[in-house]
């Protein structure tokens, strides 16, 4: 049978359907919980957080953590499907990237240069690396578990972005801790801490994911 028409035949496939969806809505539900009961267990909010929220600063960092998650998910949720493509969640996710570029150069127009290099190094550049990847294990290995229910052509890819949206929902959590708002520090500490996981994603899909 010919590669093409393996996929279409898969595509067609109800059972794949029917079982993977409700899967991925409830491997989601699971990695919010998990993330909460570890963030609430070890963490909570920090004190100043009704103040913060009132701040431009501290709002973008729930905003970039949120859509890092949701367009990754929503992403994901396509590909682990043979002959997907990635629709409008393909260019939902690339927006991430332009949304954290647009607020760096706001923040280098409005802030001295002289202070540049104190909000990228912060406060909490450790707790940051450390954190966000432990708490985003429970998600990734949830989603894992659920996206072994799909077909994804690319394991690898797909693996990314469950790393991807593990790190999203965690760092969502996270960034009501974090004293630091900076965009310059949400830049540098979160898209590494983001980068582990999403290359753990990368090495488990890649191993897990295979069909």
């Amino acid at each position: 049978m010919k590669t093409d028409s393996l996929i279409d035949a898969l595509t067609q496939d109800a059972p794949l359907r029917t079982r993977f969806g409700p899967m991925l809505a409830l491997a989601t539900v699971v990695a919010v919980a998990f993330v909460a009961a570890a963030f609430f267990g070890m963490l909570g909010f920090r004190h100043d957080i009704g103040t913060a929220i009132a701040t431009v600063r501290f709002l973008f960092k729930l905003i970039f953590t949120f859509a890092l998650a949701a367009s990754a998910i929503g992403l994901v949720s396509r590909l682990a499907r043979p002959g997907r493509d990635p629709g409008a969640w393909g260019w939902a996710l690339a927006v991430v990237p332009l949304l954290l570029l647009v607020a760096l150069a706001c923040e280098l127009m409005m802030t001295p240069p002289s202070l540049w290099m104190s909000r990228l190094i912060g406060h909490n550049s450790l707790h940051c690396l450390s954190l966000i990847p432990l708490f985003a294990i429970g998600p990734l290995a949830a989603l894992l578990y659920a996206l072994r229910q799909g077909a994804p052509a690319r394991p690898g890819l797909v693996g990314v972005l469950a790393g991807l949206a593990a790190s999203g929902i965690a760092a969502i959590f996270y960034a009501t801790n974090c004293t630091d708002d900076s965009p310059l520090f949400v830049a540098t500490w979160y898209s590494l801490a983001t980068a582990i996981v999403a290359g753990i994603g990368y090495l488990a899909g890649s191993r897990l994911l295979r069909w």
